[in-house]
């Protein structure tokens, strides 16, 4: 039986039923090819071509490569859960769908909730990085000046585009997305096989470099939580240092759960969702591993960090190690693979925000009218919402790196998914599973540990943004969600006595 209240839970057998209605209907179009096409395109990203050379440089050396490992066995586990999930309730929303099965009704819109801010900022960033990849290949800034406010056209380009082809459906929005990615995992390998000509043995010694004193950056609120519980000041480089960078590198692998958000359009669920998700995650980690060793062969950790001679004031790319060995080329085609990861990665974070939006819409926890479909089973009130939103943010708003703020949405997504198969095993064993994690309880709760331990190595000031976002939303549920949610107004209406019942309003007595 549901529960009652905030914690009312909606049956996997109702979330499934609930896909046929005709009014938020959406058609299924993606096979297996297509899911794991999308959770290439958007994990492969702004981590591969940026972020690992400045975590290389600031963090962990050539343990960079270890700290990827770290986070890939985290984001193994998780997936793990999410594909068992996802075979069990193929619906859209992902976390948010799963959640309202297990934990109830409050849960599940904290974790929409959460997803939305997972979505939403990392659509807006990314679109900004793209604009400035499209800057340094035009060789022109992409803002403008109007009645005093700088607009970044760029971002509001690529976002625009974006938007028009979620807009006409997935299916095209797949096809989009494999040409693009086929580009993007060429310019990767690319820099793989060039680099690994000028790797130089040395380079990997020592492979954990000795810790060093923070110096301003890693104080106080930008200190890690574990520092602060364990007493410690923190440090670069180090075991330290090995653990915040597996925890910043975790930015790198966000995506792969958003192939759980395509499980209601695809064709085969049970099969082809798993296979998508561990599929995509295999392939991206071997790529990211291999990068990494060949940037940390190809120099020194030391002339990869900020202020060194090499990088200066900025931030050090894939494209600094070819620089170091006179490969000017490399620059032009790391510009062209950025431009084309980036443009899946909004892509597919947009799709992802649409449809946890559409599984809200669709239980009343937002306005049911952005949840219609049109005659091709398309949200496309909720996509052109998401576009009009994301493109205002990253447009106007002079967005910083927020990778610690979307890390730890997602890891708390995770968490969630990897408890929700725990208790769905034990209070509903009967459900028909397409795939099933193996070692339950103990591979999940393994999952909890991991994704626990990579949270609590994020930055207090992380900590305290993400609480106040979560309150927040607590509000927003109890002014809004929880007086129009579709399931707590069908329970109390079966609760409420027979005259009441508008079915039996005109009877009487």
């Amino acid at each position: 039986m549901p529960g009652t209240g905030i914690w009312r839970t909606k049956s996997v057998e109702q979330s499934i039923a609930e896909t046929d209605e005709p009014r938020s209907r959406l058609r299924k179009d993606l096979t297996t090819r297509d899911v794991t096409t999308f959770g290439v395109a958007v994990v492969i990203g702004a981590g591969i071509f940026t972020l690992t050379a400045r975590t290389a440089g600031d963090l962990a050396g050539p343990s960079v490569s270890l700290a990827f490992v770290l986070a890939a066995i985290a984001c193994g586990l998780a997936a793990l859960c999410y594909a068992e999930f996802a075979s069990t309730v193929p619906v859209a929303g992902s976390a948010y769908t799963f959640s309202y099965a297990t934990f109830g009704e409050f849960i599940a819109w904290i974790i929409g909730w959460d997803l939305v801010l997972e979505f939403a900022l990392a659509s807006s960033v990314v679109a900004k990085g793209w604009a400035l990849y499209l800057a340094n290949f035009l060789g022109t800034a992409t803002t403008v000046e109007i009645g005093g406010v700088s607009i970044d056209w760029g971002a509001v380009l690529i976002i625009g585009a974006i938007t028009l082809t979620l807009a006409f459906g997935v299916k095209l929005s797949s096809r989009v997305s494999a040409i693009i990615t086929a580009v993007k995992v060429a310019v990767v390998l690319l820099v793989i096989i060039v680099g690994a000509f000028f790797i130089n043995t040395d380079n990997y010694r020592p492979m954990v470099p000795p810790a060093e004193a923070n110096t301003g950056g890693g104080a106080g609120l930008h200190q890690t939580l574990f520092s602060v519980l364990s007493g410690s000041d923190g440090s670069n480089y180090g075991w330290y240092g090995l653990l915040a960078a597996a925890s910043l590198l975790f930015f790198a692998f966000i995506g792969f759960d958003v192939v759980a958000t395509t499980a209601e359009e695809t064709k085969n669920p049970q099969k082809s969702i798993p296979r998508g998700i561990l599929g995509s995650l295999a392939i991206v980690t071997v790529l990211y591993v291999a990068v990494t060793v060949v940037l940390t062969g190809m120099v020194s950790y030391q002339q990869l960090r900020t202020g060194s001679p090499l990088v200066g004031d900025g931030s050090a790319t894939l494209a600094t190690a070819f620089e170091y060995h006179g490969i000017t080329w490399a620059q032009t085609a790391i510009n062209v693979g950025a431009l084309a990861g980036l443009t899946t990665v909004v892509m597919v974070m947009m799709l992802g925000q649409t449809r946890v939006l559409f599984a809200m819409s669709r239980d009343g926890l937002v306005p049911r009218s952005w949840g219609a479909t049109n005659k091709s089973g398309n949200p496309i009130r909720i996509t052109m919402i998401v576009g009009v939103v994301v493109a205002v943010i990253a447009a106007l708003f002079p967005i910083e790196t927020l990778e610690q703020m979307v890390n730890i949405g997602t890891l708390f997504a995770f968490v969630l998914v990897c408890a929700g198969v725990i208790v769905l095993r034990r209070t509903r064993p009967d459900l028909k599973r397409g795939f099933r994690v193996p070692g339950s309880p103990i591979v999940p709760g393994l999952a909890i540990v991991a994704c626990g331990w990579l949270m609590i190595n994020l930055s207090v000031e992380t900590w305290l943004r993400f609480a106040v976002w979560m309150v927040l939303g607590i509000v927003v549920y109890l002014v809004y969600g929880r007086r129009h949610s579709v399931l707590g107004r069908r329970l109390r209406m079966q609760s409420a006595p027979l005259a009441d019942r508008p079915e039996y309003a005109s009877v009487g007595d």
